[in-house]
Protein backbone atom coordinates (compact mmCIF):
# COMPACT_ATOMS: atom_id res chain seq x y z
CA UNK A 1 0.00 0.00 0.00
CA UNK A 2 1.44 3.37 -1.05
CA UNK A 3 1.14 6.11 1.56
CA UNK A 4 2.73 9.44 2.42
CA UNK A 5 5.40 9.05 5.08
CA UNK A 6 4.27 12.17 6.93
CA UNK A 7 0.64 11.02 7.16
CA UNK A 8 1.33 8.02 9.38
CA UNK A 9 1.12 8.13 13.16
CA UNK A 10 3.91 6.72 15.28
CA UNK A 11 1.85 3.62 16.01
CA UNK A 12 1.12 3.10 12.32
CA UNK A 13 4.80 3.52 11.48
CA UNK A 14 5.73 0.90 14.06
CA UNK A 15 3.56 -1.59 12.19
CA UNK A 16 5.14 -0.96 8.76
CA UNK A 17 7.15 -3.89 7.39
CA UNK A 18 10.60 -2.26 7.35
CA UNK A 19 12.25 -5.12 5.44
CA UNK A 20 9.91 -4.89 2.46
CA UNK A 21 8.77 -1.26 2.34
CA UNK A 22 10.51 1.11 -0.08
CA UNK A 23 11.02 4.71 1.05
CA UNK A 24 10.84 6.89 -2.07
CA UNK A 25 12.71 10.16 -1.45
CA UNK A 26 12.13 12.78 -4.19
CA UNK A 27 15.04 15.20 -4.52
CA UNK A 28 14.19 18.61 -5.95
CA UNK A 29 15.94 21.98 -6.16
CA UNK A 30 15.20 25.68 -5.93
CA UNK A 31 16.93 27.38 -8.83
CA UNK A 32 16.48 29.49 -11.93
CA UNK A 33 14.87 27.89 -14.97
CA UNK A 34 15.05 30.80 -17.38
CA UNK A 35 12.69 33.71 -17.80
CA UNK A 36 9.60 31.58 -18.26
CA UNK A 37 9.64 28.72 -15.74
CA UNK A 38 9.38 28.94 -11.93
CA UNK A 39 12.24 28.60 -9.49
CA UNK A 40 10.53 25.53 -8.07
CA UNK A 41 10.43 23.68 -11.40
CA UNK A 42 12.34 20.67 -10.07
CA UNK A 43 10.17 20.44 -6.95
CA UNK A 44 7.02 20.64 -9.07
CA UNK A 45 8.37 17.90 -11.35
CA UNK A 46 9.35 15.80 -8.32
CA UNK A 47 5.83 15.96 -6.91
CA UNK A 48 4.22 15.26 -10.29
CA UNK A 49 6.59 12.41 -11.12
CA UNK A 50 5.85 10.81 -7.76
CA UNK A 51 2.11 11.04 -8.45
CA UNK A 52 2.49 9.47 -11.90
CA UNK A 53 4.66 6.66 -10.50
CA UNK A 54 2.12 5.92 -7.77
CA UNK A 55 -0.74 5.78 -10.28
CA UNK A 56 1.15 3.30 -12.45
CA UNK A 57 2.07 1.07 -9.50
CA UNK A 58 -1.35 1.14 -7.86
CA UNK A 59 -3.06 0.27 -11.14
CA UNK A 60 -1.31 -3.08 -11.22
CA UNK A 61 -0.72 -3.68 -7.49
CA UNK A 62 -2.77 -1.78 -4.88
CA UNK A 63 -0.68 -3.38 -2.14
CA UNK A 64 2.70 -2.17 -3.40
CA UNK A 65 4.71 -1.46 -0.21
CA UNK A 66 6.04 2.09 -0.51
CA UNK A 67 6.14 5.24 1.60
CA UNK A 68 6.55 8.62 -0.09
CA UNK A 69 8.94 10.89 1.78
CA UNK A 70 8.36 14.67 1.51
CA UNK A 71 10.16 16.29 -1.43
CA UNK A 72 13.55 17.69 -0.40
CA UNK A 73 13.03 21.21 -1.81
CA UNK A 74 16.63 22.47 -1.97
CA UNK A 75 19.57 20.67 -3.53
CA UNK A 76 23.05 21.16 -4.96
CA UNK A 77 22.61 24.03 -7.41
CA UNK A 78 26.06 25.60 -7.44
CA UNK A 79 25.94 26.09 -11.21
CA UNK A 80 22.92 28.40 -10.88
CA UNK A 81 23.91 30.48 -7.86
CA UNK A 82 24.64 33.67 -9.82
CA UNK A 83 21.09 33.84 -11.19
CA UNK A 84 18.57 35.59 -8.96
CA UNK A 85 16.40 33.36 -6.78
CA UNK A 86 18.60 30.27 -6.87
CA UNK A 87 19.33 28.62 -3.52
CA UNK A 88 21.96 25.93 -3.00
CA UNK A 89 23.54 23.80 -0.33
CA UNK A 90 27.30 23.32 -0.40
CA UNK A 91 28.23 19.76 -1.45
CA UNK A 92 29.21 18.65 2.06
CA UNK A 93 26.07 20.20 3.56
CA UNK A 94 23.84 18.44 1.03
CA UNK A 95 25.62 15.13 1.56
CA UNK A 96 25.33 15.28 5.33
CA UNK A 97 21.68 16.37 5.22
CA UNK A 98 20.78 13.36 3.07
CA UNK A 99 23.04 11.13 5.17
CA UNK A 100 21.27 12.20 8.37
CA UNK A 101 17.83 11.58 6.87
CA UNK A 102 18.98 8.17 5.65
CA UNK A 103 20.53 7.13 8.96
CA UNK A 104 17.34 8.12 10.77
CA UNK A 105 15.39 5.79 8.49
CA UNK A 106 17.98 3.04 8.92
CA UNK A 107 17.80 3.49 12.70
CA UNK A 108 14.11 2.55 12.55
CA UNK A 109 14.82 -0.54 10.47
CA UNK A 110 14.17 0.49 6.87
CA UNK A 111 16.33 -1.38 4.36
CA UNK A 112 15.32 0.03 0.96
CA UNK A 113 15.73 3.73 0.17
CA UNK A 114 15.02 4.95 -3.37
CA UNK A 115 16.26 8.45 -4.21
CA UNK A 116 14.25 10.01 -7.04
CA UNK A 117 16.67 12.52 -8.59
CA UNK A 118 14.73 15.40 -10.13
CA UNK A 119 17.69 17.76 -10.58
CA UNK A 120 20.80 16.51 -12.35
CA UNK A 121 23.10 18.50 -10.08
CA UNK A 122 22.04 16.32 -7.15
CA UNK A 123 23.09 13.08 -8.84
CA UNK A 124 26.85 13.03 -8.02
CA UNK A 125 26.21 13.46 -4.29
CA UNK A 126 23.52 10.79 -4.30
CA UNK A 127 25.81 8.35 -6.10
CA UNK A 128 28.50 8.79 -3.44
CA UNK A 129 25.93 8.65 -0.64
CA UNK A 130 24.34 5.44 -1.88
CA UNK A 131 27.66 3.60 -1.88
CA UNK A 132 28.57 4.90 1.56
CA UNK A 133 25.21 3.86 3.01
CA UNK A 134 25.42 0.42 1.49
CA UNK A 135 28.99 -0.08 2.69
CA UNK A 136 28.38 1.28 6.19
CA UNK A 137 24.95 -0.14 7.00
CA UNK A 138 24.43 -2.99 4.55
CA UNK A 139 21.15 -1.48 3.35
CA UNK A 140 20.00 -1.12 -0.26
CA UNK A 141 19.99 2.49 -1.53
CA UNK A 142 18.69 2.89 -5.08
CA UNK A 143 18.85 5.83 -7.50
CA UNK A 144 16.03 6.70 -9.90
CA UNK A 145 16.26 9.35 -12.61
CA UNK A 146 13.06 11.37 -12.94
CA UNK A 147 13.16 12.05 -16.67
CA UNK A 148 13.31 9.50 -19.52
CA UNK A 149 14.77 12.22 -21.74
CA UNK A 150 16.26 9.81 -24.28
CA UNK A 151 13.07 7.77 -24.72
CA UNK A 152 11.72 8.14 -28.29
CA UNK A 153 8.27 9.18 -27.03
CA UNK A 154 9.94 11.97 -25.07
CA UNK A 155 12.38 13.13 -27.75
CA UNK A 156 9.42 13.29 -30.16
CA UNK A 157 7.98 16.13 -28.06
CA UNK A 158 10.94 18.43 -28.80
CA UNK A 159 10.27 20.98 -31.54
CA UNK A 160 12.19 20.55 -34.78
CA UNK A 161 15.49 22.40 -34.70
CA UNK A 162 15.58 22.65 -30.90
CA UNK A 163 18.84 20.69 -30.68
CA UNK A 164 20.14 22.04 -27.37
CA UNK A 165 17.10 21.31 -25.20
CA UNK A 166 18.39 20.93 -21.67
CA UNK A 167 17.96 22.60 -18.28
CA UNK A 168 14.96 24.95 -18.26
CA UNK A 169 14.17 24.14 -21.88
CA UNK A 170 11.12 22.89 -23.72
CA UNK A 171 10.81 19.56 -21.90
CA UNK A 172 11.07 20.88 -18.35
CA UNK A 173 8.82 23.83 -19.14
CA UNK A 174 6.25 21.45 -20.63
CA UNK A 175 6.27 19.31 -17.48
CA UNK A 176 5.48 22.34 -15.34
CA UNK A 177 2.69 23.32 -17.73
CA UNK A 178 1.20 19.83 -17.35
CA UNK A 179 0.88 20.53 -13.63
CA UNK A 180 -0.07 24.23 -13.62
CA UNK A 181 0.12 26.27 -16.85
CA UNK A 182 -0.33 29.51 -14.91
CA UNK A 183 3.18 29.15 -13.47
CA UNK A 184 4.82 29.43 -16.91
CA UNK A 185 5.28 32.75 -18.74
CA UNK A 186 6.10 31.60 -22.27
CA UNK A 187 5.84 35.12 -23.66
CA UNK A 188 9.07 35.99 -21.78
CA UNK A 189 11.05 32.94 -22.94
CA UNK A 190 14.41 33.16 -24.67
CA UNK A 191 16.48 30.34 -26.14
CA UNK A 192 19.91 29.41 -24.84
CA UNK A 193 22.87 27.66 -26.44
CA UNK A 194 26.37 26.85 -25.10
CA UNK A 195 28.27 29.31 -27.30
CA UNK A 196 31.73 28.31 -26.07
CA UNK A 197 31.14 24.66 -26.97
CA UNK A 198 28.76 24.64 -29.94
CA UNK A 199 31.44 24.24 -32.63
CA UNK A 200 33.58 21.77 -30.68
CA UNK A 201 33.88 18.15 -31.74
CA UNK A 202 35.03 16.69 -28.42
CA UNK A 203 34.83 19.18 -25.55
CA UNK A 204 31.18 19.64 -24.59
CA UNK A 205 29.25 20.72 -21.48
CA UNK A 206 28.55 17.00 -20.94
CA UNK A 207 29.81 13.77 -22.49
CA UNK A 208 33.17 11.99 -22.76
CA UNK A 209 35.16 15.23 -22.54
CA UNK A 210 33.45 17.91 -20.49
CA UNK A 211 33.80 20.69 -17.97
CA UNK A 212 31.97 21.64 -14.80
CA UNK A 213 29.57 23.95 -16.65
CA UNK A 214 27.82 26.87 -15.02
CA UNK A 215 24.61 28.57 -16.10
CA UNK A 216 26.52 31.49 -17.58
CA UNK A 217 27.84 29.12 -20.26
CA UNK A 218 24.33 29.05 -21.79
CA UNK A 219 23.66 32.27 -23.67
CA UNK A 220 21.13 33.85 -26.00
CA UNK A 221 21.93 34.40 -29.67
CA UNK A 222 23.25 37.88 -28.86
CA UNK A 223 25.54 36.54 -26.12
CA UNK A 224 23.51 37.35 -23.00
CA UNK A 225 23.75 34.70 -20.23
CA UNK A 226 20.31 33.08 -20.02
CA UNK A 227 21.10 29.92 -18.08
CA UNK A 228 18.94 27.45 -20.00
CA UNK A 229 19.44 25.03 -22.86
CA UNK A 230 17.32 25.14 -25.97
CA UNK A 231 14.17 27.01 -26.89
CA UNK A 232 11.27 26.61 -24.43
CA UNK A 233 8.77 28.51 -26.60
CA UNK A 234 7.31 25.28 -28.04
CA UNK A 235 6.37 23.91 -24.62
CA UNK A 236 2.81 22.67 -24.06
CA UNK A 237 0.93 20.96 -21.25
CA UNK A 238 0.24 17.94 -23.50
CA UNK A 239 3.97 17.48 -24.17
CA UNK A 240 4.57 17.65 -20.45
CA UNK A 241 1.96 15.00 -19.76
CA UNK A 242 3.63 12.68 -22.28
CA UNK A 243 7.05 13.23 -20.69
CA UNK A 244 5.78 12.65 -17.14
CA UNK A 245 3.74 9.60 -18.06
CA UNK A 246 6.50 8.03 -20.15
CA UNK A 247 9.13 8.69 -17.49
CA UNK A 248 6.96 7.10 -14.81
CA UNK A 249 6.32 4.02 -16.96
CA UNK A 250 10.08 3.63 -17.48
CA UNK A 251 10.69 3.65 -13.71
CA UNK A 252 7.92 1.25 -12.68
CA UNK A 253 9.70 -1.97 -13.79
CA UNK A 254 12.73 -0.90 -11.77
CA UNK A 255 10.60 -0.31 -8.69
CA UNK A 256 9.09 -3.77 -9.08
CA UNK A 257 12.59 -5.21 -9.12
CA UNK A 258 13.56 -3.09 -6.11
CA UNK A 259 10.63 -4.65 -4.27
CA UNK A 260 11.97 -8.12 -5.10
CA UNK A 261 15.59 -7.22 -4.30
CA UNK A 262 17.16 -9.43 -1.62
CA UNK A 263 20.73 -8.14 -1.78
Amino acid sequence: MIRNYRDLTRLEMEQVNKEETIILIPLGALEQHGNQAPLGTDDIIAEAMTDYICRELEAEDPDFPMLIFPVIPVGLSTEHRNFCGSVTFKPDTYYHMLYDISTSLVHHGFKKLAFLVCHGGNAPIVQVLSRELRSEFGISPFILSSGAFSHPDVTATISEGNIWDFHGGEMETSMVMAVDPSLVKLETSEAGIPHAFKDNQALKPYGNVSIGWVSEDWKTADGKPIGIGGDPSGATAEKGRIILETSAKVLVPGLREIRAWKG
